[in-house]
């Protein structure tokens, strides 16, 4: 499931957009430009992970394949392969869906 390419460091997540295709009544298609950010996101990687202070370490409590609710303007876009991806501390995850 995970993307070769990207590889998430310490206590980073990869995330992929969720696509929400969105028609008004009457066969509108609303621009991408003009639609707000989607905070809607699949978990495509887990980064190496992160240490407490005694050395062991603190588990994810997301895992791959997960839809979960990020704070609209935390972590970094990137696009690679013509995709889409938000790579976020998991701090940054709000929720998971479901």
């Amino acid at each position: 499931m995970a993307n070769a390419n990207i590889k998430p460091l310490g206590d980073r997540v990869l995330l992929e957009i969720c696509e929400n295709t969105e028609e008004m009544k009457g066969g509108i298609l609303i621009p991408d430009s003009a639609k707000e950010k989607p905070q809607e996101y699949k978990v495509i990687a887990l980064g190496t992970g992160k240490n407490d202070d005694a050395g062991n370490k603190i588990p994810f409590d997301v895992k791959e394949g997960d839809i979960v609710l990020t704070s609209r303007y935390g972590g970094t876009e990137v696009k690679v392969g013509g995709k889409e991806y938000k790579i976020v501390a998991q701090d940054d995850i709000l929720a998971v869906i479901g």
